[in-house]
Order: C-alpha cells, then structure tokens, then sequence
C-alpha cells in the first residue's frame, strides 16, 4: 500500500471485448510509458446494478479494491469504494443535474473535504455531448478541495480509451483515485 500511495501519475487503458468492458491499471514510467500493472478490472455492459472489482491481474484471483453501485439504475447513484478485505475506501457519485452541460462529481474520503470533480473545459463538454456517439472527443477533469488541485484524469485521443491521471494531493488514497478514474470511462455516459 506505501509503494501505491507514493504514486503521482498512472495510466488506465480500455481493453476492447465485445460483451465486456476491461480496463488496465498501470503506474506511469519515469518514460512517460506503462509501468508496471496495479489493477485489472472488468465490467459488464448494461449491468442492472453496477459493481465492478479490480485484481491484481487478468486472472482474477486476487481482489485490490472495488466499487459498487448503493441503488440499481440511478442517474444520481452513490458508488462505494472498498479495499480487497471489504473495507470502506471512500465514496464518489455523479452530480446529474450540474452534470447536464458540465460533467461534475463528487469525491469523499475520510478525513478529507469533500472533493468536487468537474470537466476542464466547458465548450468541450458540450461538443463531446453534441457528438457522443463518436466517441472520439477526449474529455478531461480536474478534482479538487475547494479550488486545490486534488487529481486529474484527461482521456487521450484514440481509437482505444486510455487515460492519463495525475495526483496533487498525497493525502488522497490512490485506491480512491483509481476506481474514479475507471468508473469515469465505465460510467460517464449514465
């Protein structure tokens, strides 16, 4: 847990599969490269409650963290994060009704002020929404402690979702900051 929360920049990576979405977890090389895998996650499309657990690697033998949904089919649902033993991590959650022109959402942790997640660019939130279906314009967000930069997390143009997260705080707990970054791309379009 010490070598992850020493962390400051990872890369999640989409996996391609037709009935499934799988995302990678890696630290971030000194090259700018995927370094090592942190997390493995996979989740199913169109899931009526939505939970999504992360492993240590494809096989799925060994549990990290995970996030689940508190109510089924909810714009507005609370998600929990938890570590591999069940332990409370934090929680995040969409704000919907901010979330209509400008994606936002909202980050706790214990021990920490809330956290407020909101797409950088207005204009660009906008045109992503005009053209959704393309799914090719890159989003990015910035979350913060009252204006302090927290984390980031900016989805790079491509055919394949792959995202960049930057942490500022190192109070925040990366497990926090990972399962925010996948449920971005997992859950976005809710």
């Amino acid at each position: 847990m010490n070598q992850l929360q020493s962390l400051t920049h990872l890369t999640v990576r989409q996996r391609v599969r037709m009935m499934v979405n799988q995302y990678e977890v890696h630290a971030t090389a000194p090259d700018g490269g995927e370094g090592p895998l942190l997390a493995f996650a996979q989740q199913k499309r169109l899931a009526f409650k939505e939970q999504v657990t992360l492993y240590t690697d494809d096989s799925k033998q060994y549990p990290v963290l995970g996030f689940k949904a508190r109510q089924a089919i909810d714009l507005g649902a609370t998600y929990d994060v938890f570590d591999a033993s069940g332990q409370p991590v934090g929680l995040f959650r969409k704000d919907f009704k901010r979330s209509l022109l400008r994606s936002t959402w909202h980050v706790e942790q214990p021990g920490l002020p809330p956290i407020v997640g909101q797409e950088r660019n207005g204009a660009l939130a906008v045109l992503r929404r005009l053209f959704e279906a393309a799914q090719i314009i890159p989003y990015h967000f910035d979350f913060t402690i009252q204006g302090t930069p927290v984390f980031s997390v900016d989805k790079r143009f491509g055919l394949r979702d792959r995202y960049t997260v930057e942490i500022h705080d190192r109070n925040i707990d990366r497990r926090l900051v990972i399962a925010m970054a996948v449920a971005l791309d997992a859950l976005q379009e809710r």
